[in-house]
This record gives C-alpha cells, structure tokens and sequence, in this order.
C-alpha cells in the first residue's frame, strides 16, 4: 500500500467507527424517552469490549486463510497476522486489522434494535462478546477466507450483506423469539421519542457508509470509486422508494420512512457496492425500499417483536442485496459475473451461503439466548419494564424537566 492506500484506509476505519454512535442515535431516538440511555449505552458497550477481545484473539481466529477449520487461526493473538513485527516498515496488516475491528464493532450493536425496551444490561454485556467469538468471528471466516466456498464456490461478499447484515439480523430474530415480546406490544402504541435524534443518526451512518463499502476496496483505487459512488445514489434510490411505497400505501411520506429507506437501500448495496456499475445502484436501492417497507409488517403477521425493525430491514434488506448481486455482478467492476452477465452460477452460490449463515447464526445465536435466559434471564422485570430501562438498569434519567 502506498501513502494514498493508507490514508483513505485511515480515513475509513475511523468513519465506520463513527457509525457506531451514529447508530446509537437512530436507534436511540426510534425508542421511548424513558429507555434512550440503554440504547446508547447497549451500542457503546460493543466499542468497549469488541475491540479489546478483537485484538487478544478474535482478529487472530477469524482471519487465517487457511481454509480449513471451523475457525482459521490460533486462539491467541497471532501477532504475526497483524504486523506488529513490521512496524519499521508499512504496516499494511496492521491497518487490515484495525479496518476489520470496526465491522466487528458495529455487527453486534444492529442486533441492539431488535432488543430494544426489556433486555438486561448484563444479560446483553454477555451476549455480545460471547455471540462476537462463536457466530461473528466463524461465519465473517467463512466469508472471506473460502470455509464456506467448498459449498459455494462462487459466492463474493464486498463488503458484508451477508457476513455482518444477514447474520445480525438473523441473529436479531433468534434473540426476540427467546426474549419475548415487549408487555403492550403490539396493541400499545410506541412511537419513537425524538425523530430529530433519529435523523441526525442516520445522517452519520450514510455519511460512515462510504468508509464501510468504499473503504473495502483496501486501497484509493477505482473501485474504491465505484463503491463510494454506488453507495451514494443507492442511498438515495432507497429513501425515494420507501416514501413513494408510504404514500401510496399510508397516504402520508415520514421522517422515520426517509431514514429507513437510506438505510435500508445501503444494506441492500453493500454486498454489492465495489462489484457492480452502470445505474444498478439505483436498482438495488428502489428494490430495497419497497421490499423492506413491506417486510417490516410481517412481524405483526407472525407476532415476532422486532423492536426497530433489525429484521426487516438488516436480514431482508441484506438477501435482497445478494441475490440482486447474483443477477447484476459484473466482473469488469469486480469479482464475477452475475445471471445478466452470462453466469447464473453466481446466484446458486449467493443463495447457498446465505442460506448456510441464516441456519449458523440462527441456531447458536438461539442457543445462546437460552443459556443465558436459563442463568441469569434475558429480561428486565415487570416494574423495571414499566419504570424504564434508563432508571431500572442505569439509575439515570436522559431529560431533565
């Protein structure tokens, strides 16, 4: 990597670093006034421990390419992998490996929506590292370390649908199914408390997913470019969609549907964003608002209580971007060719592992979820529900009248 190489790549782990916060944001102002502070506090908790078991052992685990375990590397910290013993020279693993321990961050806090209103913060400070070393850390291997190619071989992933978007949010479902609905769901109303704060997050997650798709081109290159431009007009293709769907279907465009369109279209691109070109971001973001919107309803229909629509909108919107990648991949931007290119093979491996990673992540996820509800419990109380998580669960209160 030379100095360009390395200062976009600076520049796009501290704007998925950013994403965090911005994430704590939208979901913090999605929830009721009296539950903010958990909601922050549940998505800052991952920028406390993920890094810090990141750097002792799970970079080292999940990121050997020898193809061949059910995790790659050694237990601790193979500190080979990340340079430290080149630090005379460039660093360039180094890098890799802080660039990567943001995706490592942000994945557990999307299952953090989901959760919203009656998870234990204690239950939750388990969960997190321990779902981080058994599902993020296998399945991101699989991924991008060819595990899981002896089933598909085909398969690409540019920059997470499946390894961070599709497992996040099958993982999500896992987790509310064993929690249980919120007590008032869904005959109570809980509209969000501070769609501004709402906004302003979703401002900074799209402003972040430009390091989060553009940064996975590892290099200042031209497909760098594409993922960033891409990013852009998916982005916006999404909020359009979602508004349009809203008013024909509720007759009224909101402020809450604007921002979810954004990140919903940017879920959808991101598999995708550095392996197509031409005005296939405008499809994969039109396509994305739409089915999004209406896959959010189907929690109503099965009675899952998915709190801010993790679900909806990570899952769906995540097979929605992998197997739009199987018909628009062009190899002249990167990676394979897709059906419209002359290659129907993509699509069977898109399929295949996402549909290995839906069985993975839920089935441990689940298990989890139970281990910990049948020892320490999953959920907050009755009154402490009622009180609210923010003094029940941090002895403090977010607005002062």
């Amino acid at each position: 990597m030379d100095s360009g190489d390395i200062a976009w790549m600076l520049i796009s782990t501290a704007l998925v670093l950013f994403m965090v916060p911005g994430l704590a944001l939208f979901y913090g102002g999605m929830v009721r006034s009296k539950n903010v502070l958990n909601m922050l506090n549940m998505n800052f908790y991952c920028l406390g421990i993920i890094p810090v078991i990141w750097v002792l052992f799970t970079f080292s685990l999940g990121n050997s390419a020898d193809g061949e375990g059910f995790f790659g590397g050694d237990l601790i910290g193979n500190w080979d992998l990340v340079g430290l013993d080149e630090m005379t020279g460039n660093g360039d693993a180094l890098l890799l490996m802080a660039f990567l321990m943001t995706f490592a961050v942000i994945t557990p806090a999307l299952i953090s929506g989901a959760v919203a209103d009656r998870m234990k913060f204690a239950a939750w400070a388990i969960f997190v590292p321990v779902w981080s070393i058994l599902v993020y850390t296998p399945v991101t291997y699989w991924v991008y370390n060819g595990w899981h190619t002896k089933l598909s071989p085909e398969a690409i992933d540019f920059a997470g649908g499946t390894a961070i978007h599709i497992n996040a949010g099958i993982a999500a479902l896992a987790l509310v199914i064993v929690l249980g609905r919120r007590r008032g769901w869904p005959t109570t109303a809980m509209p969000p408390h501070n769609l501004t704060l709402v906004m302003l997050g979703a401002g900074i997650l799209w402003f972040g997913w430009f390091g989060f798709n553009a940064g996975s081109a590892a290099a200042a290159n031209g497909q760098a470019i594409q993922a960033f431009v891409n990013t852009f007009v998916a982005g916006a293709a999404g909020m359009l969609s979602w508004l349009a769907v809203e008013r024909i279907r509720d007759g009224h465009a909101t402020t809450l549907g604007a921002a979810s369109g954004i990140v919903a279209a940017l879920v959808a691109i991101t598999p995708a964003a550095g392996y197509v070109g031409g005005l296939s971001a405008i499809v994969f973001g039109a396509v994305a608002g739409a089915v999004c919107y209406g896959a959010i309803q189907l929690k109503h229909r099965f009675g899952y209580d998915d709190s801010l629509d993790v679900v909806g909108v990570h899952m769906v919107g995540g097979i929605t971007g992998g197997l739009l990648l199987g018909f628009f991949a062009d190899a002249r931007v990167g990676g394979s060719d897709g059906v419209f290119f002359g290659d129907a093979g993509l699509l069977l491996s898109q399929i295949i592992a996402m549909g290995s990673v839906l069985v993975f992540s839920f089935v441990v996820t689940f298990a989890i979820a139970k281990v910990l509800d049948a020892t320490i419990g999953l959920r907050v109380d009755e009154e402490a529900e009622q009180v609210g998580l923010d003094q029940s669960e941090h002895a403090e209160t977010a607005y002062v009248d």
